[in-house]
């Protein structure tokens, strides 16, 4: 089979396409050729690396698309040709994946295959954000910081079915703000400053959910416009850099800071995103929850897909589809 692997940490260009073995099932696993996988600002984070963890050659990529090819036996909840996605336990940029049963979700009938390939990752993590880490209200002012990316797009949809009063959304320029602006949100504001325009915005009361998926600046600014008794949710660090929490900032205020991993939770809890499983998938099949794309690459393509989300001027998921 194709895939594509590195053999050390680095730029784009470190991506290399290669022919390697098919690789094998054991209880409880099922073999999976792929269809469509995805690029997560996770997978530019593990392609620069933490050389500690060097495992070469390695194989990117944490969600698919595709069609059920083997399962190890007759006790197996699939069968071969469900269309299926999935998490993989060992990279996704490849044709053929193997995945745990468990993390291992039917498409339902009717739904666009691109539209499921863009999801796994994005859809799961948002919505067990809003309703399971912090939940929202109908009164709640909530902020979501890179507004316009894959997973931002989805929190912005799902602050809205839970009628929150005011969704403001953060970008990097402001030309990114109408894709914002047409999934729900009520206002948009560039990093600059953004707390002071999110005070002015909220006449000084300041927000009660803050999702940063940043870190760095941005976790120390977002305090400043955090209402009491608020929420900030942090569920990344895509800067690199540390976002200093002060205990000062927390107990007179009787504000929180919750902290969450998606992949955490598949690699130790993987039943919760079972439990979740039919309320994220029926969602898909309402034709007004949208999933924007970005772009499509092909498998040759990945340094390209990978230089797109480092410059991030895309907007909405950036897919692979894999021939």
């Amino acid at each position: 089979m194709k895939a594509v692997t590195i053999n050390a940490f680095g730029p784009p260009s470190v991506l290399t396409v290669v022919d390697c073995p098919t690789p094998m099932i054991s209880k409880g696993e099922v073999l999976i050729r792929t269809s469509y996988t995805s690029v997560n600002f996770a997978d530019i984070k593990n392609r620069t690396g933490n050389k500690a963890k060097a495992n070469f050659p390695m194989i990117l990529g944490l969600d698919v698309a595709g069609v059920i090819e083997e399962v190890y036996d007759d006790s197996c909840g699939f069968s071969k040709g469900d269309h299926v996605i999935a998490f993989p336990k060992n990279g996704a940029y490849a044709q053929y994946v193997v995945a745990n049963e468990q993390l291992v979700f039917r498409i339902p009938n009717g739904v666009p295959l691109e539209k499921v390939a863009a999801i796994p990752t994005v859809l799961f993590l948002s919505y067990m954000l809003t309703h399971q880490i912090s939940q929202i209200g109908a009164e709640d002012s909530v902020l979501i910081h890179a507004a316009s990316g894959g997973v931002g797009t989805m929190l912005i949809q799902m602050a809205k079915r839970l009628g929150a009063k005011k969704i403001i959304g953060t970008v990097s320029k402001i030309e990114k703000a109408p894709i914002a602006y047409e999934l729900g949100a009520h206002h948009v504001v560039t990093y600059e400053d953004f707390s002071t325009k999110v005070n002015d915005y909220t006449d000084g009361h300041g927000v009660d959910v803050i999702f940063d998926s940043i870190a760095g600046t941005v976790t120390q600014e977002s305090f400043n416009c955090l209402a009491p008794f608020g929420t900030l949710v942090q569920f990344g660090n895509s800067s690199g850099e540390v976002g200093p929490i002060k205990s000062s900032d927390l107990h007179s205020s009787c504000r929180n800071v919750k902290g969450f991993s998606l992949g955490t939770t598949r690699a130790l809890k993987p039943e919760l995103l079972q439990q979740v499983a039919p309320d994220v998938l029926t969602l898909l099949q309402d034709e007004s929850f949208q999933v924007p794309i970005a772009a499509v690459f092909s498998l040759e393509d990945m340094e390209k897909a990978h230089a797109l989300m480092e410059s991030r001027q895309h907007q909405g998921k950036i897919l692979i589809k894999i021939v």
